[in-house]
């Protein structure tokens, strides 16, 4: 029998949250490969994140383009998605995976394993159509925390579901989500607003919409009701 204690932690962690995590990290190791110029033909410096910034980040003034033309060209549309792998920072990207890694092990323990990728995918779309359309904002949009905002919102629907059926107060599953967006208004208030927080709003609302859609019979469930109506 093997000792449990000589076990990888990430034996306890699911599948999709490590590619999730390595994809992430993925991109930034290839930032400081550049950085360093261990890759043929770079020049140091940060000259591929501004490059990923400016080609895979997510612009609202892009989206407004595409609205107005009706044209949606594959290396725009892209952008939903391709803004959640892209950081301005280490340290940046070392949060978003801190957030994954937690929070996707704990909603990975309770739905299925492709509903993980789905939460966060799915939040980041809706996140940065949000932003695009409500902020106002002009800077690009980038990094993985809309989508991690969708991971709370998974995980605040699993909690809101668990005090309902103990007969407890539901509003305690949303601690987590006033803590955060508390912190946030703090830093607003001390080093200037930041419109980042209309994004990961709309992700954390969009993860706990889609966990009663993903959850085990939830899709069953919603048909149910629709027919009842």
């Amino acid at each position: 029998m093997q000792d449990p204690n000589s076990q990888s932690p990430f034996n306890a962690l699911p599948p999709v949250v490590v590619v999730l995590v390595a994809v992430i990290f993925g991109v930034e190791l290839l930032f400081g490969l550049s950085r360093s110029g261990l890759i043929a033909g770079t020049r140091g410096g940060d000259d591929w994140r501004i490059f990923a910034i400016q080609n895979y980040a997510f612009s609202s003034e892009i989206l407004h383009w595409m609205m107005e033309t009706s044209r949606w060209p594959l290396e725009h549309v892209k952008r939903f998605v391709t803004y959640l792998f892209v950081h301005g920072s280490f340290t940046h990207m070392v949060m978003v995976c801190v957030f994954v890694l937690a929070l996707g092990k704990m909603v990975g323990e309770t739905f299925r394993q492709w509903t993980v990728a789905a939460i966060f995918l799915g939040s980041g779309v809706v996140g940065a159509l949000a932003y695009g359309l409500l902020s106002g904002a002009t800077q690009p949009l980038y990094g993985g925390y809309t989508g991690a905002y969708g991971l709370i919102g998974a995980f605040t629907f699993i909690l809101w579901v668990g005090y309902g059926r103990a007969g407890e107060n539901q509003l305690q599953a949303f601690r987590l989500i006033g803590f955060l967006m508390g912190i946030q208004l703090l830093f607003g208030l001390i080093f200037g607003a930041n419109k980042d927080w209309v994004a990961e709003l709309a992700g954390f609302a969009t993860g706990f919409v889609l966990s009663s859609v993903v959850q085990p019979g939830g899709w069953a469930a919603l048909l149910r009701t629709m027919r009842q109506r």
